[in-house]
Parts: C-alpha cells; sequence; structure tokens
C-alpha cells in the first residue's frame, strides 16, 4: 500500500464520526387548538444555561429549521439531515458528543395583502426577535449525546412563548399605541405602531407651551437610553457609553432634567413589520407604507397630542445603524417634511458599497475573485483592528435557519424586504442566492431606481432636493465601522461634493483613528443641544402650515 493512501486512511479513522441523530418534534394538543404554520428551529448547544432558544444568534447554538405547514396537533414533524444549517454543512456535520437540545416554532399568520397575495408571516406588534416573539412555541431543554448510532431525538412542543408586558408611563415618559389606518388596510388585519414619548421639564406646568420634536430611530425603549434610576449608572454601563463617546442613560436624564437643557419633545418608535423588528420606516412592496403611515398619521398625530410645534424645522429625525438609515431615507424622500437630520453609522446607503458588494458590478455576495484561480471570502464583521470575524456566507446560513422566503427576521432579509420587489409569489424576490451568493441584476437595478439606494436617489433628484435639503443633512461614521458601513458613507459625500460642490451646506464628520459601529461625535445631551440650535436658527419668520409634507 502506498505510504499517502496508509496516512490517510489512519486519518479518516482518527477523525469523529459524523452524528446521523436526527429530531422528532410533537406538537402538543395541550398547546395548540388547531393546525399550525412556521419555521421549525432546533438549537443544539454544549450547555442549557441559557436555555439554546435563548442564546439563537451568529455566535450562539448550533441550529437547524425547516417550514412546517398546517401542522395538526399530536402530529410528528422530522427535522433530518436534509433542514437548513448554521454554522454547519448539515445535521449530519454535527461532532458526536453531549448535547443540550431544544426546539422552537415560531408561529406564521395568514394575512391576506391589498395587493392580492395571501402570505403566512410572522406578525408582532414588539419589538422582539422572531424566534422569541409571544405566540411561540417551545420543547423544554434535554440534554442527549449523540453519535453515529443515535436515535432520533423526540421533543414536544408543549409550552407558549408568554405576552410581554407592557411598557409603562413614567413621570418623564408617556407610552402611546396608535392604529395605523393605511397599513392595517395593506396588511388585512389592525397594525399599530408604539412611541414613547420623552417630555421636556416643565411639560405639565406649561399646557400652552409647544415644542420641537426629534424623532429617535433607535433600539430601546426609550429615546437615547433616558433613564433616572441611579442604579442604571454602573461600570459596565459606563464602559459601554464611555466606548460609544456617549454617556449613561442616568448622565443623561441629569442633563434633560436640567436647567439649562434645551426644551425639546423626543420620541422613539415601536414599529416591526413582518420581516424584522424595524419597518425601515419608508413604504415597498413588501413592507407596506410605512412612510405613509408615519408622515401622514402617526406623526402629526402624536404632535397633536404632545404639543409639538408642527412646522418642518421643528421636525429633527435622528438614529443609528438602522435608525441611521431611516432617519437619511426619511429626510431624503420628505425633504419638506423634516428639517434636519442627525445621521450616525447607517445600514448601506450607497449600494455600490452593499457593505463589500457592489451590487451592479460584482457576480457574487459571498466570493472575491482575486485572479484565475483564486476567491477569497467576503467578509461581513470586522474587529476595529481590521480583523474578519464574519462572512457573509455564513450570515446568508445563519438567516436560512431562521426562515425561508425572506422570512428569517435578520439583517439581509430585512433589507431585502425593504429595497427589493415583491416576486410572483407575493414573497420578496431576493437579491442572492442564499446557497451559491449570486446575485440578480435585476433586482439590485430595481432597488436603484426605485429609490431604495439613497445615494442614487439624491443624484438623480438633485435638482429638486437642492434647496430643500441645505444644512439639513450631518451625516457621522466611525472609519473602522464593524460591518464596513463607513465605505457607503464615504461615497455618498463624494456624491453629494460632485453634485452640489464643496461649498454646499451638509456635515461629514469620520471617527478616527480606528473607531467602530458605535462611535458618535458627542455624547447626546450635546446632539441634542445641536439638533436645538438648529431648529433656532431656521425658526421661520412667519407660521408655516403644520402639514407641509412631500412623498417620493
Amino acid at each position: 500500500m502506498p505510504r499517502w493512501l496508509l496516512v490517510l486512511l489512519l486519518a479518516m479513522l482518527a477523525a469523529p464520526a459524523a452524528s446521523a441523530a436526527g429530531f422528532r418534534v410533537v406538537l402538543d394538543p395541550a398547546v395548540a387548538d388547531g393546525p399550525v404554520t412556521g419555521r421549525l428551529i432546533v438549537a443544539v448547544a454544549r450547555t442549557d444555561q441559557p436555555e439554546p432558544r435563548l442564546a439563537i444568534g451568529l455566535n450562539g447554538p448550533a441550529v437547524f429549521g425547516i417550514d412546517v405547514e398546517g401542522l395538526a396537533p399530536g402530529a410528528e414533524v422530522a427535522v433530518g439531515a436534509d433542514a437548513a444549517a448554521y454554522p454547519l454543512q448539515s445535521l449530519d456535520a454535527l461532532p458526536p458528543g453531549d448535547y443540550h437540545v431544544q426546539a422552537v416554532l415560531v408561529r406564521y399568520t395568514q394575512l391576506d395583502r391589498a395587493d392580492g397575495h395571501r402570505l403566512w408571516l410572522p406578525l408582532t406588534d414588539r419589538r422582539v426577535p422572531f424566534h422569541a416573539k409571544p405566540g411561540n412555541l417551545y420543547s423544554t431543554v434535554q440534554p442527549v449525546t449523540l453519535g453515529p448510532d443515535a436515535a432520533p431525538v423526540p421533543l414536544r412542543l408543549a409550552a407558549t412563548v408568554p405576552a410581554l408586558p407592557e411598557l409603562e408611563d413614567t413621570p418623564w415618559i408617556r407610552r402611546v399605541r396608535i392604529r395605523s389606518e393605511v397599513l392595517s388596510a395593506f396588511w388585512g388585519v389592525p397594525i399599530h405602531i408604539g412611541a414613547s414619548v420623552l417630555l421636556p421639564r416643565g411639560f405639565d406646568e406649561n399646557p400652552d407651551a409647544r415644542y420641537p420634536v426629534v424623532y429617535v430611530f433607535g433600539h430601546g425603549d426609550a429615546p437615547f437610553g433616558f433613564d433616572p434610576d441611579p442604579d442604571s449608572h454602573g461600570d459596565a454601563a459606563v464602559a459601554r457609553a464611555r466606548d460609544a463617546n456617549v454617556e449613561t442613560g442616568y448622565e443623561f436624564a441629569q442633563a434633560w432634567q436640567g436647567d439649562d437643557f434645551p426644551r425639546v419633545v423626543a420620541i422613539t418608535f415601536e414599529h416591526p413589520s413582518p420581516y424584522f423588528v424595524e419597518s425601515y420606516a419608508v413604504d415597498s412592496p413588501n413592507n407596506g407604507p410605512y412612510g405613509e403611515a408615519l408622515t401622514t398619521e402617526i406623526m402629526p398625530e402624536l404632535e397633536r397630542r404632545f404639543r409639538g410645534i408642527g412646522q418642518p424645522h421643528a421636525r429633527i429625525v435622528e438614529g443609528a445603524s438602522t435608525g441611521g438609515w431611516e432617519a437619511l431615507a426619511l429626510q431624503l424622500h420628505y425633504p419638506d417634511f423634516f428639517g434636519g437630520a442627525w445621521v450616525f453609522n447607517p445600514d448601506p446607503i450607497d449600494f455600490r458599497n452593499y457593505l463589500l458588494s457592489d451590487i451592479y458590478a460584482d457576480e457574487n455576495m459571498f466570493s472575491v475573485p482575486v485572479n484565475d484561480w483564486l476567491h477569497t471570502e467576503r467578509p461581513f464583521r470586522r474587529t476595529r483592528e481590521g480583523q474578519p470575524l464574519l462572512d457573509m456566507r455564513h450570515l446568508a446560513a445563519f438567516e436560512a435557519v431562521l426562515g425561508s422566503r425572506g422570512r428569517s427576521g435578520y439583517q439581509l432579509d430585512i433589507w431585502q424586504a425593504t429595497h427589493g420587489p415583491a416576486g410572483e409569489d407575493g414573497y420578496p424576490r431576493l437579491l442572492f442566492d442564499k446557497r451559491s451568493g449570486a446575485i440578480d441584476r435585476e433586482v439590485a437595478a430595481w432597488m436603484r431606481d426605485n429609490g431604495y439606494d439613497l445615494s442614487a436617489y439624491a443624484r438623480d433628484h438633485w435638482n429638486r432636493l437642492a434647496p430643500r435639503l441645505r444644512g439639513k443633512l450631518h451625516l457621522f461614521a466611525g472609519e473602522m465601522d464593524d460591518f464596513y458601513l463607513n465605505l457607503a458613507v464615504y461615497r455618498f459625500e463624494r456624491m453629494l461634493r460632485e453634485v452640489a460642490g464643496d461649498d454646499y451646506p451638509a456635515r461629514f464628520e469620520y471617527g478616527r483613528p480606528m473607531k467602530g459601529h458605535n462611535w458618535h461625535h458627542t455624547d447626546w445631551a450635546g446632539v441634542v443641544r445641536e439638533m436645538a440650535t438648529h431648529v433656532d436658527a431656521n425658526a421661520p419668520t412667519a407660521p408655516a402650515p403644520a402639514d407641509a409634507n412631500e412623498g417620493p
């Protein structure tokens, strides 16, 4: 026997055998009074703390997912080698060993959309990942030993994720939930948008006062993290805040309540779509008319209830990351409705840098051709020193486990649902194939032509936008943004200088050196002071109509 063959055989014998075990998941009749449709996910973890279903994430347990349609109470479904898998290639690649396993079924709702499509989607009005949303079904955590001879593991969906507690009013924050008629008509079910309204000092004592309104597009339940509880000002909170160059929520609360702090109302939204925990705040064939809902229904009603000035100069949008894209998109598409946008580390605003892909020129989202012989994986996330941590192929694989047809509720899928067209089946027509990474150029062109590439939109409509955006754009990004988002901001600035000239009043600031995705040029109190100064400087000499608005 040749020596090389002997070495190969010995290596194969020494390698651990793959686990061929699957899972048999039963729907307990006690938690379902009829058939259930949704996404079934099995999580396989080394530990039971936290529960595997609660640890699902890019750095969490191994996960395996399949669609279930009309699963009857008492019926069983198998999760095997054909399930979508992350981070492994398949269930068969799971190494033998001791694990803790748990199943969770993301429940879908049948929706008859106004465009005639009947869809099954995860529906919630709360800001929570879809695999953790109320109403989902899950099994107990089960310790198992998996190996090539193991029998399929039985799991029983016998528990239901409870409803989230309602957010309560505080002396400073009022909670509001408003039904949107245009969104309800689009989706065929009642759709509500929640708002947390941070009131200025003296609001109740001065019933005739009217205030500028700052719309904060963030992921938290309080604008700018406002928290008057001194116990929230711990070492960990201070460290996180200082790393981002902002203050803690407690420190911001002290400034907000101060004698010399600007008197403004700050509002943050809870506005999930059936495709993500955030709607992305614009009209979209897949998400629905969220831009129309916010600008014609929700914001005017909030300004009526909380005594907003109701004029464009006194209506500011702010956001970071997802919220950064939302803030810029609203300012561009409704230039006469908003008086300024503070945009931090936004999601891709120029699709020539859709992260690291140019979706108009590149052929593949996953692989970068180096030469005729070599290809390298396209990163998705890096450290501030530049070390790649995760790549696009793995991100897409994770989303493929969480949901098919763009229903993962995760990052790439919501971009495609927001930016792209609906397919013939009514679900989002995806920009790229999740297995191969091949880019659909027709979808890319549709995204640009319909105004979701914000840089291209501004360029194409600059003659109309130029007088309406003067002094309103304030963009900030760290030069080592964890997700390479600074690159699209650079492109947006170059575009603006090309069409408007170097003296056009728009602001761009970059965090250097080695500032990441959380970077801010000043703390939140400083941001609000900037906004208040901007409002005062742009106040009209004569009253303007309260309903000035322009849609896309």
